[in-house]
Formats: C-alpha cells, structure tokens, sequence
C-alpha cells in the first residue's frame, strides 16, 4: 500500500511537493498547507479566497474528527473480557443441552448444535472487534480513487466557454472609445442641461410647496375647529354629569346628616343636665344662706316693733 501511495503522489504532483509531503511527519497537514499556499496564489478576489479558505477549514476539522475515530479504539480489555466469558459460556454449555437432546443416539445432535451456537457468537464478538477501526474494513482506496476521477475531470473543464453570450448583445455592452477632449464636451454639456433643467423647475417647486403649505394650514383650522365644538361639548356633558353625581350624593347624605346631628345633640344636652342641675342646686343654696341673716334681722325688728306697739297696751291694761 505504501510503495501505491507514493507512486500515485508523484504522478500527480510535482517532485518536490510529492517528496515534501511523503517526508513529513503529518502527510495531512502537510496537504492541507499546500493547498492553502495554492489558495493565496489564485488570482481572483479576496472574497472567494476567503469562501474557499472557509471549505478547507470545515475539510481539516472532518480530517481530525476521522483521526480520533482511527487512534482512540476500544481498550483491549474490554475484547479479551468478552471473549473469554463466551469461551467459559460456551465450555458449559453441553452440560445445559445434554438433557434436551436425549432422544438422539448418544446425545449426538448437541455436538451441532453447540459448534452453531458457538459460531455466532464469535462471529458477532469479532465483527465488534472489527468496528472498533472501520478504517481497516471499509474500501479505502476505492473512495480514494473515485474523488480523483471526479477531480481530474473538473481540471479538464479549464478554459472551456460552455455558454456564449451573443455577438449582438457583445456588441452593445462594448463602450466606445472617446477622446478626453469630446469626453469633457459632453459632461459640460450634460451639466448645462441639467442646471437648466432646475431653473425651469424651481418656480414649480416652489408654487407646489405655497399651495401645500395652504393645504396643511386649511386642513389644521378644520381639524382644530372640529376638535374645539367636539371639546366643548365632550366638557358639557361632563359638568352636567359631575352635578347631577354631587346632586345624587348630597341627596343621599342629607338623612345621615340630620340623625347624626340629632343624636349628638341630644348626647349632648344629656350631658350637660346634671352640670345643670348641680349649678342650680349650688345657687339657690347661696342665695338661701345669703338671705338667712337679713330674714333674721328683720323678724327682730318686726317683733320689737310688736313688743314697742304693745307694751303701753299692756301698761293701760295692768
């Protein structure tokens, strides 16, 4: 295989690429800087350098990601564990059909049957094994070879003009040649027509922008007119609602008014009564006690009086 490979290298590359890449130590990568070196040579736009560029980064990270399917295989202990609980599985498996196969000579069908059983077992152990690298099984070289075909006839495509346009549409995409003296001609004159062109239109624009500007004007003092009578009467009918609401509750809080008036004045004049009371009881004992002595002084002199008016009576009399 390798003396293959290195023969098909150097038929399709030069000497020393072939050599410099069957030298290296990582022959992919030393593929893929070539071909980013050939990338950077092209003549064509940035842009589509920077797309291929793009396309050879997504094939290097598909190269890495089928390098660790082919250097990180299934640890061998895990192979050797199966294999050897299917052999001591299998070596005991005779005494588990020796009964089921009694009807035979000797128990000679188990002999076949066991050898089968054993057969797909193993076979189903090895083909894991196997997967466990797809590299080693898979055709390889026969993928290898069909994507150089397909290569090798896109090369041969170079150069051909599958799709001509016609000559007459050639023809009027071609641009005469002119002269840098006719060429300045012909901008003064386009400038020429075109500044006329604004001076004609000018008054228009400016007639055009007085009469929308009436426009606007008229169509505000409509809109403002209509919203002031719809303002006013929206304002009227919300005043009429206001009062009529006060109206309502004033009408309903009249009674609770009057009860509670009521009843605070009678707390009220409850109140008070015994203070009432009390006060009079106090003045007309001061009054009492203020004219206790002058009752007195006058019933004094009274009885001297009665005792003056009587006493020649009593001396007439005796």
């Amino acid at each position: 295989d390798e003396e293959d490979y290195i023969a098909e290298l150097k038929s399709r590359l030069a000497p020393e690429q072939a050599d410099a890449i069957i030298s290296a130590t990582h022959r992919p990568n030393r593929a893929l800087f070539d071909l980013s070196v050939a990338i950077e040579k092209l003549p064509m736009h940035f842009m589509r350098k920077n797309e291929i560029n793009k396309n050879l980064s997504i094939f290097e990270d598909t190269l890495g990601g089928c390098e660790r399917l082919l250097s990180s295989p299934v640890p061998l202990f895990y192979s050797r564990h199966t294999a050897r609980f299917i052999s001591v599985w299998l070596l005991f498996l005779p005494f588990a059909l020796y009964g089921q196969f009694g009807d035979s000579w000797n128990h000679v069908t188990m002999i076949p049957a066991t050898a089968l059983i054993s057969l797909f077992l193993f076979g189903i152990e090895e083909l894991a094994t196997q997967l466990e690298e797809p590299f080693t099984i898979l055709p390889m070289q026969g993928f290898c070879d069909k994507i150089g075909a397909n290569c090798n006839e896109i090369v041969t495509w170079a150069g051909q003009d599958v799709y001509k346009m016609p000559e007459e549409l050639m023809e009027q995409l071609e641009t005469p040649k002119l002269n840098t003296e006719s060429n300045l001609d012909l901008v003064e004159e386009s400038d020429n027509e075109e500044k006329s062109d604004v001076e004609d239109k000018i008054p228009e624009m400016e007639m055009e922008s007085d009469d929308e500007a009436e426009n606007d004007i008229n169509v505000e003092d409509e809109t403002s007119s209509e919203m002031t009578s719809a303002d006013l009467e929206m304002e009227s009918d919300l005043v009429e609602e206001s009062n009529d609401e006060v109206e309502d509750e004033v009408e309903d809080k009249l009674p609770d008014m009057e009860m509670e008036s009521n009843v605070e004045a009678i707390d009220e004049v409850e109140n008070k009564l015994p203070e009432t009371e009390m006060a009079a009881e106090v003045e007309v004992k001061d009054e009492v006690a203020d004219k206790v002595p002058e009752m007195e002084m006058e019933s004094g002199e009274e009885v001297k009086e009665e005792v003056v008016d009587k006493v020649p009576e009593m001396e007439m009399e005796s």
